[in-house]
């Protein structure tokens, strides 16, 4: 009898375990009626490298302030490389072309015709139409300067501020690294621009000269051109760990170093590190924010370590830089955690570029729903839109992150919504906040809808 009872119970667990796993299979991993509310939201996308209007596509090198294409290799993410099976939905989706990848040397020709077929049709309008398939009502436009097709109000100028940290002879940084010794060559491209926008042919005999015939005007210059902010690249070119270094003492090290000479790398630092502060107090009287390159970079070379947010902390806890707001774009990876724990400081913001592109929806939704439940009006969509190869343009890129990010936002809302830490309405609400409102709020415009 007692054998007959441990068969009945054993039957009844398989057929209760049987009708679990059916209902699981049964259950949409997202809810309808959130992934129909956020397919249809018109975004604003907080970081990307649109390439200007053809004919000027093809000579256009001002969409990144270091385009990373002449490093030495990597190992590159899967999504970046020419197999990725996402190329293919996206080339489908811009060009009506048909081919998988990979693509061999004719299938890329191929592909180019398609793709200058959409080009002559469009014309001047082909970047707007590129966000238009992406369903993104306006961009934020990481170039040195804008141009043909890429302007407001569909485009919002963010500018580089990198090279005014490195007034001097930057021999002794480029050294650290091929890829520093490329990035650092760049840079000087960079700052003789800035010089010869205030009329200089290099700094100034003194700190306070550079600071107020260079560093300012030259923030001021691209805010009365329509920057909404400024982006540092300078997890490239060093780590995160900005001191806060006497302004005394700083003045003698520009004092000395600015009559030549390699400078040492300890003066260096501290003169970097107080240009960072004093730039960022300028955003914000400016009101502009400052955005930083937060998250494991192109390169083999680039310092992981040094590009850990928890360094940033310092300047968040700085009450002269409260009026200042920062946005850690890429969200971060791989200090996922640690960025989101930075959010509960006032004036910081984090995005999602890129690691749209590069880390898949299911994996992404597990740190941005803890993200939606800290702080979700910290959230910002972005796409990182760039010019990654031949076979990735910026247009696909764009596309492919756009239908990533929604797809990790409504697994996200979906989890959150079934366990009861949401309604319908509010799951809603962070979705139109996240990909739009978030983003509206923080830089004082209304997105192209």
């Amino acid at each position: 009898m007692t054998c007959v009872r441990q068969l009945v119970a054993l039957a009844m667990c398989m057929v209760l375990l049987v009708a679990f796993c059916y209902a699981q299979l049964a259950t949409p991993e997202t809810d309808p009626g959130i992934t129909q509310q956020i397919t249809a939201i018109r975004a604003v996308d907080n970081h990307a490298h649109p390439v200007l209007a053809p004919p000027l596509d093809k000579t256009d090198r001002e969409f990144d302030a270091l385009p990373a294409t002449s490093l030495e290799p990597q190992s590159d993410p899967a999504a970046l490389r020419p197999d990725f099976p996402l190329l293919g939905a996206a080339w489908k989706a811009l060009y009506d072309f048909d081919t998988p990848p990979p693509l061999d040397a004719v299938g890329l020709a191929r592909l180019e015709t398609a793709r200058e077929r959409v080009k002559a049709r469009q014309g001047e309008n082909y970047p707007a139409w590129v966000l238009d398939q992406a369903k993104i009502g306006a961009m934020l436009a990481n170039r040195v300067a804008m141009g043909r097709g890429i302007e407001p109000p569909r485009f919002r100028w963010v500018p580089y501020a990198d090279a005014l940290l490195f007034p001097f002879d930057n021999g002794g940084m480029a050294a650290v690294s091929p890829d520093r010794k490329t990035f650092f060559t760049l840079e000087d491209q960079v700052r003789a621009k800035y010089f010869k926008q205030v009329g200089l042919q290099g700094p100034p005999p003194t700190l306070d000269e550079y600071l107020t015939h260079v560093v300012t005007p030259i923030l001021e210059q691209q805010k009365a051109g329509g920057a909404v902010a400024e982006k540092f690249e300078v997890a490239y070119l060093r780590s995160f760990d900005f001191s806060d270094p006497p302004r005394a003492q700083v003045e003698n090290i520009y004092s000395k170093w600015v009559k030549g000479g390699v400078p040492d790398a300890a003066d260096y630092k501290l003169l970097q590190d107080f240009l960072f502060r004093y730039i960022a107090v300028e955003c914000g009287r400016l009101g502009m924010a400052v955005h930083l390159h937060a998250m494991a970079g192109a390169g083999s070379y680039f310092s992981i370590t040094g590009a850990n947010p928890l360094l940033l902390e310092p300047l968040f806890n700085d009450p002269h830089l409260r009026k200042t707001n920062f946005v850690l774009l890429h969200g971060g990876w791989p200090y996922v955690r640690e960025i989101g724990a930075l959010l509960q400081k006032p004036n910081v913001y984090l995005d999602i570029s890129s690691q749209d592109l590069i880390i898949p929806p299911h994996t992404e939704a597990i740190w941005l729903r803890e993200w939606l439940e800290m702080q979700p009006q910290k959230v910002l969509f972005g796409t990182d839109g760039y010019a990654y190869s031949d076979e990735m343009g910026w247009p696909e890129a764009t596309w492919i992150a756009s239908r990533n990010a929604r797809e990790s936002l409504a697994i996200s809302l979906t989890g959150m919504l079934r366990d009861h830490e949401i309604n319908r309405e509010r799951a809603n609400e962070i979705a139109s906040m996240v990909l739009r409102g978030n983003a509206e709020t923080l830089y004082h415009l209304q997105a192209a809808r």
